[in-house]
């Protein structure tokens, strides 16, 4: 079992982070079946482009360096909040010091694949560091990009919901809301299917990621990352279907519309217009205006969070979902 201990002062230093690279390291997992199995339609669109750059660029130096189990932190650095970028994340791989990539080397490329010569070209040539970072871009700009306004819609929605769960119902329940394996037990975190004994957070607090492509929990315990948990953002499952074609209950879409019908049952917990539109894949225009004949029927409420307007489903919404499903 592992086991946080978690004081009062570590409650108050405990923070949200984005990781663009993390993520893009798990998506390289999942296409070399290392990790979270995508869905066809994802695995189809993006395969013949991962391919591609298996053949064409040094990609496969990169995969070496990863497993099912994790990776090397200089590919992945720690984010510092949720505006992170890759263009930040990119930034840090490219200021890793060649010492400290090679030990990362060291402990992290042991499969078969670190015996191909093209891969052991790169990883002991003097300007690896250069050449990961370049291949990662190549990788982000190539398999990730496109999609990443939307992946990081869902993960901010995730942090929107968790933050009114911590206003409404403390810590303690928003931890365990993270996955089932985790309970909240005689002031400490809990999550019995690790290995790891106890961590002390020491008052510096906990970090905690939303990923669109992390199957369960994941977690960092060791330097330069703050102990971390990764676990499943909400509305992944969602994602995983073409937003165009999901499902929607017959008489909430009849009585309100297929597009309407969308946004109210999107909005299980308060978003902006732009996550809604970049998360349901629709004109923010076209969102915006859904949004207004809602809230004049009195579906939906509004208020202002930080320079932000999140939308919620009044208790007449919630019951209008509730009884069309």
């Amino acid at each position: 079992m592992l086991r946080f201990e978690v004081s009062v002062e570590d409650l108050l230093r405990s923070r949200f982070a984005l990781s663009p690279a993390m993520d893009l390291c798990l998506l390289l997992r999942s296409l070399v079946g290392q990790g979270r199995t995508l869905p066809r339609a994802w695995a189809a669109r993006l395969r013949t482009a991962f391919e591609r750059l298996r053949r064409e660029t040094e990609l496969d130096a990169a995969l070496a360096l990863q497993t099912p189990q994790g990776g090397p932190n200089f590919v992945a650095p720690p984010p510092r909040g949720l505006n992170q970028t890759w263009a930040d994340d990119l930034a840090a791989i490219r200021a890793t010091p060649l010492e400290a990539a090679r030990r990362e080397f060291a402990s992290t490329t042991n499969g078969p694949s670190t015996r191909d010569p093209r891969v052991r070209a790169v990883l002991d040539s003097p300007d690896a560091v250069f050449r990961i970072a370049k291949v990662m871009d190549q990788a982000w700009h190539e398999l990730l990009a496109a999609d990443w306004p939307q992946l990081r819609a869902i993960c901010e929605r995730d942090v929107v919901h968790r933050v009114g769960v911590i206003g409404e119902h403390g810590w303690a329940t928003t931890i365990e809301s993270l996955h089932p394996g985790i309970v909240w037990h005689a002031g400490g975190i809990e999550i019995g299917f690790f290995r790891g004994g106890t961590v002390r957070l020491a008052g510096d607090g906990l970090l905690l990621v939303p990923s669109v492509f992390v199957g369960h929990i994941a977690a960092h315990l060791d330097d330069p990352w703050p102990r971390t948990l990764v676990y499943p953002a909400r509305g992944t499952a969602a994602l995983w279907g073409e937003p165009d074609t999901a499902p929607q209950p017959d008489a909430l879409t009849a009585l309100v519309g297929r597009a309407r019908a969308r946004l109210l049952l999107a909005l299980d917990a308060p978003a902006s217009t732009s996550h809604l539109a970049r998360t349901l894949a629709m004109a923010p225009g076209a969102v915006g205006d859904h949004l207004a004949i809602l809230r004049g029927a009195g579906l939906l409420a509004r208020a202002r969070s930080g320079r932000s307007v999140l939308y919620r489903r009044t208790p007449l919404g919630e019951a209008l979902v509730a009884g069309s499903g």
